[in-house]
C-alpha cells in the first residue's frame, strides 16, 4: 500500500520557508507542497517555486485563499513574523486547517520534536519555538531528567548572514519565546536566552552554549543525558554536535555561586557547547540555526499528517 501524500502550503518566501520549501520536495514521502505564498513578487523563493513547477502568489494570504487548491491543501507552515501569524491563525483556523508555526507567535504549544512532540498531536496549532530553542531545549532538558534545574541561560550565535528580515524584526520576541520555552518544555525553574548575530567573515556556523544550574548531580549521569540527547537530534539534524566534552563546577552552601538578578546558588552548574551545521538544502552549511527549524518543522508536520490526514491508496 502507498502512502497519499498529504497537500500543504508554506507561507513565508523569506530563508526560512525557501530552505523549508525544498526540504519538502527533495526529502519528504509524506507532504506535497501545493502551494507557496509570500508578498514580494521578486524574491528568490518565488523565483525558485517557479522553477520547480510549484504554484505560487505574491498576494499574501489573501493569495493562497484565492487558490484553486487552498480547500485540498490540509496544513500549513508560517514563516513569517510573529504579528503575520497572528492574523493568519485566525483566518485559517476557520477554515479548519493544521497550522505548524515558525515564528515565535506561540498560539499554539511550544513543540520540541525530541523532547514533547506526542503531547501536541491533537492540537490544530503547534509552534516550533525558535532556532535556539529547537537547538538548546533538548539539552535543558538532558539535564533537568538527571537533577531538578533552577536556572538554564542560552546564548545562540549565529551569522548575520543567515538572519534576514524576518528573523532581525523577530529578536525581542525570540528572546522571549525561548525563555518561556526553556521553563515549560526544558524543565528549568527560571529561563533566560541571548542572540548574537555575528557578522565574522567568513561566516561562522551557529554555536549554542547551554548553561544550567542544577541540584547536585552526578556528572557521569548528565554526561550519558546529553550525549543520548545529541543523538536523537541528530536523526533529523545530522550536523548537531558537541563542541567539546560537557564543563562541570560544583557550589557548596559555604561557598555558593553568586548570580546577579538570581541571588546565591550551590550546586551543580553545568555548560554545555554545541555546533549546528545545515544541511544546505538552501542557504550554505553554516545556517544550522534554519536547518534544525525546519527539520523540526518538517519532522513535527510529517508526523501530524500521518495522524491527521494521511489516507492510504493502492
Amino acid at each position: 500500500m502507498a502512502i497519499q501524500k498529504v497537500k500543504c502550503a508554506i507561507i513565508g518566501t523569506g530563508n526560512i520557508g525557501t530552505d523549508l520549501m525544498v526540504k519538502i520536495v527533495q526529502t519528504s514521502k509524506v507532504l506535497e507542497l501545493a502551494a507557496f505564498v509570500g508578498i514580494d513578487p521578486e524574491s528568490d523563493g518565488l523565483a525558485r517555486a517557479r522553477k520547480m513547477g510549484i504554484a505560487g502568489t505574491s498576494d499574501g494570504l489573501d493569495g493562497l485563499l484565492a487558490m484553486p487548491v487552498f480547500d485540498d491543501i490540509k496544513l500549513v507552515f508560517d514563516a513569517t513574523s510573529a504579528g503575520a501569524h497572528h492574523h493568519h491563525h485566525d483566518i485559517l483556523s476557520k477554515h479548519g486547517k493544521q497550522l505548524v508555526d515558525l515564528t515565535p507567535a506561540a498560539i499554539g504549544p511550544y513543540t520540541v520534536p525530541v523532547v514533547n512532540m506526542d503531547e501536541h498531536l491533537g492540537e490544530q496549532n503547534v509552534n516550533m519555538v525558535t532556532c535556539g530553542g529547537q537547538a538548546t531545549i533538548p539539552i535543558v532538558h538532558a539535564v533537568s531528567r538527571v537533577a531538578k534545574v533552577h536556572y538554564a541561560e542560552i546564548v545562540a550565535s549565529v551569522s548575520s548572514r543567515s538572519a534576514g528580515p524576518g528573523t532581525r524584526a523577530n529578536i525581542d520576541e525570540f528572546t522571549q519565546t525561548t525563555a518561556r520555552a526553556i521553563e515549560s518544555v526544558g524543565g528549568a525553574e527560571r529561563g533566560k536566552a541571548i542572540i548574537i548575530l555575528n557578522p565574522a567573515e567568513p561566516p561562522m556556523i551557529m554555536r549554542d552554549t547551554i548553561f544550567t544550574l542544577s541540584e547536585r548531580a552526578d556528572e557521569a549521569a548528565i554526561e550519558r543525558s546529553v550525549a543520548d540527547m545529541v543523538a536523537d537530534v541528530q536523526s533529523y539534524v545530522p550536523g548537531y554536535r558537541l563542541k567539546q566534552q560537557v564543563q562541570f563546577e560544583h557550589f557548596k552552601d559555604d561557598a555558593p555561586l553568586h548570580i546577579p538578578g538570581f541571588g546565591d546558588f550551590s550546586g551543580t552548574k553545568s555548560s554545555v557547547f554545541l555546533e549546528v551545521e545545515g544541511a544546505a538544502h538552501y542557504l550554505p552549511a553554516y545556517a544550522g540555526n534554519l536547518d534544525i527549524m525546519t527539520s523540526a518543522a518538517l519532522g513535527t508536520a510529517e508526523r501530524l499528517a500521518q495522524m491527521k490526514f494521511a489516507a492510504k491508496a493502492a
